[in-house]
C-alpha cells in the first residue's frame, strides 16, 4: 500500500483479456454467471454491478496487483447472489477470499 493506502500500482498495466479472463475464473468458482463484463475508465471507483448482472471494471484496476484485482472480482461477482453491504455479504467475501492464497487470479 501506498500513502493514500492504495495498492502500488504495476508499472505495466494488464490486457483487459486477462482481467476478463480473472472474472470468467472467479465466476466460475463462485458459481455466478455475469450478463455482461466491461472494462472502461470510471471516476470515482473501481468497479460496479448492475441489477441486470452487468459488471463494469474501472481501467485503472488494469494497473493494480493480482491480489487487489481478485478483491474487486470477488467482491462484484458477490452482489450477483447477495445486492447489499450487509453482514452476510461481508462473511461470504471473507471466505471466498479465504478459499484462494493471495495472488491468484
Amino acid at each position: 500500500m501506498n500513502a493514500t493506502g492504495l495498492p502500488e500500482a504495476l508499472e505495466e498495466a494488464v490486457p483487459p483479456s486477462l482481467l476478463k479472463a480473472e472474472v470468467t475464473a472467479w465466476a466460475r468458482r463462485m458459481k455466478v454467471s455475469p450478463r455482461e463484463v466491461h472494462v472502461r475508465p470510471m471516476k470515482t471507483k473501481w468497479a460496479s454491478c448492475s441489477a441486470r448482472g452487468r459488471l463494469t471494471f474501472d481501467t485503472d484496476l488494469l494497473k493494480q496487483p493480482a491480489a487487489f484485482r481478485s478483491e474487486v472480482i470477488a467482491h462484484e461477482l458477490l452482489h450477483l447472489k447477495v445486492p447489499n453491504h450487509g453482514k452476510v455479504f461481508t462473511a461470504l467475501l471473507r471466505a471466498y477470499l479465504a478459499r484462494v492464497p493471495a495472488g491468484t487470479p
